[in-house]
């Protein structure tokens, strides 16, 4: 029967052993799209049964005959075979594949995934979504990051504090793949404690209480320029990676800021305090201090952060020949105004 599925019912279904025949997977966020591919060869199969029943091919690498020949093979001494097909958008002919989405092989779990978006209105995609079960992996909002964050380390059996899922969000954004290390790293760090808590995100991340990047988002909030610089170079001190090191910071600042520019639009539009948090994708508790921020930047000050970030971005890339230290010392001067005593008015 022919369905549209989200991600997290064919996860759930792959751990428990649910299969159909016909699954089709396309969308933008490569780490669903690895993740599920994962989940149903882990559990399509036992590991004795996968050297007979079991064929990973590529789309640009085989024919669709060939394809279509592993699709409607039957099991050895199995209950089912599997067959993932990747790149499948990019396998010449695949219109062919119409005809077997119109009779499955009932003993095959047959996996088609496709690189990035596809058009559905079209065969063989068409007749796959219709007949099989279609999943479209779409890259997540930066609002939605606290919710699978949470639900992520939930599912290893593991609590987490409110503001220790933010802290993640702030420092991952939206990149579920460095999500996914930094929750790892977070979970050894804390060992058998079954309860992380902000601390553990930030000693994971190899810094210390006072100096880290959510203490130098604070400062540059209050527009703390001796603060943030201090705290900056510091940061570049320790790090192994020091250009990699500015870009994160870089990053998180407009992440910051970005949420920042979305809440001037909220108080326009008379929004509630929790209407604002859920829209930016922050706890409720934490959206005074934002407001708070807000007073400090006024449009022309916010155009000026995201300037300037901008641009230490591109220097960061290898677009200036000046050090981490001095990109990110001007960037942090220009942001808090420095120098205006109108700008560092609170």
């Amino acid at each position: 029967m022919a369905r549209s599925a989200s991600y997290e019912e064919l996860a759930t279904a792959f751990r428990h052993g649910n299969f159909s025949p016909l699954y089709l997977l396309y969308g933008e966020e490569q780490y669903f799209v690895d993740k599920l591919q994962r989940l149903v060869i882990d559990n399509a199969l036992e590991p004795h049964e996968k050297d007979f029943n079991m064929d990973i091919v590529y789309g640009h690498e085989t024919d669709i005959q060939r394809v279509l020949a592993l699709c409607a093979s039957y099991p050895v001494m199995a209950q089912r075979r599997l067959v993932v097909v990747r790149d499948f958008d990019k396998l010449a002919e695949n219109k062919r594949f119409k005809a077997y989405a119109e009779q499955p092989n009932p003993t095959a779990v047959v996996v088609l995934v496709c690189s990035g978006k596809v058009n559905t209105g079209h065969h063989p995609y068409r007749a796959i979504k219709q007949l099989g079960v279609a999943v479209e992996l779409k890259k997540l909002y930066e609002r939605d990051m606290p919710r699978w964050i949470g639900a992520e380390v939930k599912s290893r059996n593991v609590q987490i504090d409110a503001k220790a899922v933010q802290m993640l969000t702030e420092f991952v954004g939206t990149d579920l793949q460095r999500a996914s290390r930094e929750i790892d790293k977070v979970l050894t760090f804390a060992g058998d404690r079954q309860h992380i808590t902000a601390d553990d995100v930030v000693q994971a991340s190899g810094h210390s209480a006072d100096v880290n990047i959510f203490e130098l988002q604070k400062a540059v909030g209050n527009r703390q320029f001796a603060d943030a610089l201090g705290i900056a170079e510091r940061l570049l001190q320790r790090a192994s990676n020091s250009r990699g090191e500015a870009l994160m910071m870089v990053g998180l600042l407009t992440s910051y800021f970005s949420k920042l520019w979305v809440l001037t639009s909220c108080q326009r539009q008379s929004f509630s305090e929790k209407e604002m948090a859920s829209r930016i994708g922050i706890p409720p508790f934490y959206i005074k201090d934002y407001l708070n921020t807000l007073r400090r930047f006024d449009a022309p000050a916010l155009a000026t952060a995201f300037r300037t970030l901008a641009a230490a971005d591109f220097e960061l890339k290898g677009g200036s020949s000046r050090n981490e230290r001095l990109i990110m010392m001007l960037a942090l001067r220009r942001i808090t105004g420095e120098g205006s005593n109108a700008a560092l008015a609170a």
